[in-house]
């Protein structure tokens, strides 16, 4: 659209262009032509003075012409003179309903008030914005369509919009008001935006520090200097609220190592000309390095002596000032008179200093409060989550005595749930009364549904398909409903479970769950991955538990599964008796020399009916992310209540957790023993099943990284003799080349030491957390098993047919018509049809109790692919068989 070049509206924004329109559509605004610069008119008062006959109003379109003389404090008849004139023009500037102003007639007495009215806005438009989206920009702008459009308000809209870009660190963004003329004396507004690069923090220069470096100091503060040591920190932009907290960290470090004259005497950041970057300079007074003095407690409630809570006091007198320790100690304080019902009993530390020797005395006194009773429990935020669900955590109730163990107790279970968001806390605030405490609980829910569809690669699954769908607050009461399916090259299963917590709103937790998996074990020979057996399983089990007290739980489970555990008959099965004779009947059954007499006792169909039972101490302060508390679990189950199974299985597990300084370091232990109820099964055959012992590394077992899947503990290694020997079988040394057959344990532990490594918010938002950990553990305890053997030449075994007579073939291994097979002997010139089984030799390794251990680092990543997890683990102790492995990951995508 041509467009044509117009003036300025008069006392417009400086050097805001301006273009006329058509009476089409306003063309994009970006498109719009350069306008001149504005003309401002100059106001035409004529010199004179005499009295006013007159005031006629011109160029006014919507306004009335009493309304605008309304604005002046002149009417006829009055006396006027130049400066009375000059301040009529100024009250109308003033309305800023004006564009332009001029007042005509002062020589004859006249007035004609000549004005241009400011133009309607029509619409505003936003251009160049990014960074920061529209939604967030528009509240800020106080301009709007169908307003009168003021200089003053479009200068705001700019601050304002600029403050929103330094509020994230892009002190170079800049904003350019335009605005596009349209008729009937209307306009459109447009910002643009010129965003520029994020400011960040270039260098922080610290002057007056003489005890501490300064990179011990930088190292407390929030703000980062850019790099690429920071690359994942979100410090490194420049933020002024940042830079007061920095301060408060500073003193902060000081104070807590006994600096307790340390102040901030000045912080000054500065802008690099090319307004890029920011220079941070501080300037601190250290002081003098004090000890503590004596340390005292004075105690106004009856019922808090002193000497009652001496105990409580870790401060001992020499020791170099803490004031971190002084606050530890006032909220012990504290938390033990609200643990007596004193909800807002007031803790003050006394201090008193002797410069001279360098001493910080402190009495804290414990001023009077009276008992206090929970008034009422304010529950506000929930939506779907009903009432019942969250007030069934409380451990208090209108009417109790307040206990602030009981709050923070009541904090943890409702966080536990994993309806709400992370940082809930309930408020203490006064009631009715001084003795009455209203509590709220003031919760953000969370999305608690999840439908799942992934697909991804792992290490030791190769490609995996997983859809799971889970409510984990079913229609708001706080049920969990979820099934799921998994298929992969080696396992597949499928499963559809159900938990009530409180049983007709009883403190009574009952479940379900109803499974099916098919479960493909393997080994390696090489790089080639071999199925052995195959267990398919399929079952339910129903669970119900009860609490004990508030820490303790007891739970109660029956469970029916059915396995068949079966080989692959064409790899496995021949028609030979155990004492290596052919079966004349040709029936094919599992040949030890080709599986291994430990899969061979394996296979077969059986019914395992259990009932269980656990014992449960948990008082961690959250159980999905836990930063501190414990949880121990006793359970054990004993199979034989019907079924064809019998055995008692006992496990003990322990976690323990601690947050320190921003990281959080955990402490597992687990460890067990199965003993099974049936008879002996003759030389060389475990009582246990093969599928009912315990492994490491394995299908819901304990993962050590640093170890192979199923790499430690009691193996069978199958290693084929070397074809350069001809007599005596020389097995081959490469472990590589060796069939691998973990046969697990009666037997195990399992500890595991981790430290969760903290990072900055830009980490934090990325979903990355890395660890350092520790493993040590083993499997041990079953019976040797028989061990096969075939030597250097290898060993013939023939192929019957169903029903058991032989089958030859010619020289030319083509096999003859049906005529000539026979029961006896296959005829002359005609060989029995078989295969050879190569040389081989048995080892069994890895039956010992004494521990493996490894060390390594692993990152955890909510990458926007999916969930991605990397450990990189060496083991320092092995034995032999183990099977060690340096590195492994899993990654996945949903979709």
């Amino acid at each position: 659209m041509r467009l044509a070049p117009a003036l300025m509206i008069g006392t417009m924004i400086a050097g805001m262009p301006a273009v006329a329109a058509r009476k089409a559509p306003a063309p994009k605004p970006a498109a719009a032509e350069a306008a001149p610069a504005p003309v401002v008119s100059t106001p035409a008062v004529q010199p004179g003075s005499g009295t006013i006959r007159s005031i006629a109003v011109s160029g006014n379109q919507r306004l009335e012409a009493d309304t605008v003389r309304s604005y002046i404090k002149l009417k006829p008849g009055d006396h006027y003179t130049r400066e009375l004139l000059d301040q009529a023009l100024k009250d109308l500037y003033a309305s800023e309903l004006f564009a332009d102003v001029t007042i005509a007639g002062a020589d004859t007495g006249d007035i004609v008030l000549r004005v241009r009215e400011n133009p309607v806005i029509n619409r505003i438009v936003l251009e160049g914005n990014k960074r920061i989206k529209e939604e967030k920009i528009r509240p800020e702008i106080k301009l709007a369509p169908r307003q009168i459009f003021t200089r003053s308000k479009a200068r705001a809209d700019v601050a304002r919009i600029i403050e929103l870009y330094r509020r994230q660190g892009r002190y170079a963004a800049t904003v350019e008001p335009k605005m596009v003329l349209l008729d009937q004396n209307r306009v459109d507004i447009v910002f643009e935006i010129h965003e520029g690069a994020k400011s960040r923090v270039q260098a922080i220069n610290i002057i007056g520090n003489h005890k501490f470096k300064a990179s011990r100091l930088r190292a407390e503060m929030a703000t980062k200097t850019s790099g690429i040591t920071h690359i994942f920190s979100g410090g490194t932009s420049y933020d002024p609220d940042r830079l007061a907290y920095d301060q408060q960290k500073l003193r902060q470090f000081y104070l807590t190592n006994g600096y307790a004259d340390f102040h901030v005497v000045s912080a000054v950041a500065e802008l690099t000309p090319d307004k890029r970057d920011f220079i941070i300079t501080y300037v601190v007074d250290e002081g003098k390095r004090y000890h503590f003095g004596d340390v005292h407690i004075e105690s106004d409630i009856r019922d808090l002596k002193s000497k009652d809570l001496e105990y409580l006091l870790k401060i001992k007198k020499g020791d170099w000032y803490n004031a971190k320790t002084v606050e530890d100690t006032v909220d012990s304080l504290t938390e033990t008179a609200g643990l007596l019902g004193y909800a807002f009993a007031d803790v003050r530390p006394n201090f008193e200093r002797d410069k001279d020797a360098l001493t910080m005395s402190v009495t804290f006194r414990i001023a009077n409060a009276p008992r206090v009773y929970v008034e009422r429990v304010d529950i506000n935020g929930n939506t779907v989550t009903r009432d019942k669900v969250i007030r069934r955590e409380l451990r208090l109730a209108e009417g109790d005595a307040f206990n602030g163990f009981r709050v923070k107790r009541s904090r943890d279970r409702i966080q536990s749930l994993g309806y709400f968001q992370q940082k809930f806390e309930i408020e203490q605030k006064q009631g009715s009364a001084p003795d009455r405490v209203v509590l709220e609980a003031n919760v953000e829910e969370k999305s608690t549904g999840q439908l799942q569809v992934s697909a991804g690669y792992s290490s030791l699954e190769k490609f995996i398909v997983s859809l799971s769908i889970t409510q984990s607050n079913f229609m708001g009461k706080g049920q969990e409903v979820r099934a799921s399916t998994d298929y992969s090259i080696y396992s597949k299963s499928v499963s559809v479970g159900f938990t009530e917590p409180y049983l007709f709103d009883h403190n009574i937790a009952v479940g379900g769950d109803v499974f099916r998996r098919d479960y493909n074990s393997f080994n390696y020979v090489d790089t080639n991955r071999n199925t052995t057996y195959d267990q398919v399983s399929t079952g339910f089990q129903i669970r119900a538990g009860v609490p004990l007290t508030e820490f303790w739980s007891l739970a109660l489970r029956y469970g029916l599964t059915q396995d068949k555990v079966s080989l692959n008959q064409s790899t496995f099965y021949s028609a030979y008796l155990p004492d290596g004779t052919l079966d004349p009947t040709g029936t094919l059954r599992c040949d030890p020399l080709l599986a291994g007499r430990y899969l061979c006792d394996a296979i077969g169909n059986r019914t395992t009916s259990s009932v269980g039972y656990s014992v449960v101490f948990d008082n961690l302060n959250d159980r999905i992310h836990p930063t501190r508390g414990q949880r121990a679990i006793f359970s054990q189950d004993v199979a034989g209540l019907g079924g064809s199974v019998r055995y008692v299985r006992t496990r003990v597990e322990g976690h323990k957790y601690w947050g320190l300084w921003g990281f959080t370091l955990s402490a597992n232990a687990e460890g067990g023993y199965i003993r099974s109820l049936e008879g002996d099964k003759g030389p060389g055959v475990d009582k246990v099943r093969l599928t009912d012992r315990f492994y490491l590394g394995g299908q819901q077992q304990p993962d050590f990284a640093g170890f192979d899947i199923r790499g430690i503990g009691p193996r069978v290694l199958r290693r084929s003799c070397l074809t350069t020997s001809t007599t005596v079988c020389e097995p081959d040394p490469d472990r590589k080349n060796a069939v691998d057959d973990a046969l697990g344990g009666r037997y195990y532990y399992f500890g595991r030491l981790e430290m969760l490594l903290p990072l900055g918010n830009g980490a934090k938002e990325l979903g990355i957390r890395p660890s350092i950990f520790a493993n040590i553990g083993s499997v041990w305890g079953l019976t040797t098993p028989n061990l096969q053997s075939v030597g250097v030449g290898g060993q013939f075994r023939e192929i019957l047919n169903s029903d058991g007579t032989r089958l030859c073939y010619d020289s030319a291994g083509t096999l003859p018509s049906q005529s000539v097979k026979q029961n006896t002997t296959c005829p002359s010139g005609l060989t029995p049809y078989g295969t050879t089984i190569s040389g081989f030799q048995e080892q069994y390794l890895g039956d010992t109790w004494r521990p493996r251990v490894s060390v390594g680092i692993g990152v955890n990543w909510n990458s926007p692919f999916g969930p991605f997890r990397i450990d990189i683990a060496k083991a320092l102790v092995k034995y032999p068989g183990d099977a060690p492995k340096l590195f492994s990951f899993n990654v996945g995508t949903q979709f």
